[in-house]
């Protein structure tokens, strides 16, 4: 059986779990230029060089000696999609994927973080897997064996219904796009040299090596 890829557009969102909302603190969401917590998805575009196969090897640009681990679960559009509701935005869903996010560390997300989260491999991706019921599962990252995070996306402030939702109010999602549902506010860090495991019950793993920058 042919393993399906990933072939269209991913878009990723911020602050979109409670936990990283509080992490980053009122005060901060309330001080210029963000003045107030998101009132839409804040939402930023992965392209198509940051993508890496499950069991790859991701290299980190030059200068860079650790980057941040977003476990995450994408949802892989199976038609073209504008103006969802709550009833039909999941028989949108095709599938999903687990990815991995990653970022070099950085302070602001008002500033658009290019060089950060779009390097090169910077969006290890699984194969497309069937749709399971998403809204207590526990996403699982794992650097060289042990366990740094646990995740639930109970957490989401917009469950993955409302997320298509919102979204499709203002732009066309594709047949083939992927939108992660959300990543950790500074999530783990890994150093070059280590091994990344991301799993979660059900729907599988997703694993890939850290190197340092290549001669």
């Amino acid at each position: 059986m042919i393993e399906q890829k990933v072939s269209g557009t991913v878009y990723g969102v911020v602050l979109n779990d409670r936990a990283s909302v509080r992490k980053i603190g009122s005060e901060a969401l309330e001080a210029a230029p963000y003045k107030g917590a998101p009132q839409a998805p804040a939402m930023y575009i992965k392209p198509a060089n940051t993508r890496v196969a499950c069991g790859g090897t991701v290299s980190l640009p030059a200068g860079a000696n650790n980057v941040e681990v977003g476990a995450t679960i994408g949802l892989v559009i199976g038609r073209a999609s504008g103006r969802l509701n709550r009833d039909n935005a999941l028989a949108a869903v095709a599938g999903i994927v687990l990815a991995a996010d990653l970022s070099l560390p950085h302070a602001s997300y008002y500033r658009p973080a290019i060089r950060e989260k779009c390097f090169d491999g910077s969006l290890p991706l699984s194969s497309v897997k069937p749709l399971v019921d998403l809204a207590h599962l526990q996403l699982r990252t794992e650097f060289d064996g042990l366990l740094v995070e646990q995740r639930s996306l109970a957490d989401l402030v917009r469950d993955p219904a409302q997320l298509l939702v919102d979204v499709s109010e203002f732009m066309t999602l594709a047949q083939g796009d992927v939108l992660l549902v959300g990543v950790s506010y500074q999530a783990p860090q890994v150093a070059a040299g280590s091994q990344v495991r991301i799993s979660a019950e059900g729907v599988g793993s997703l694993q890939f090596s850290i190197q340092g920058a290549q001669a």
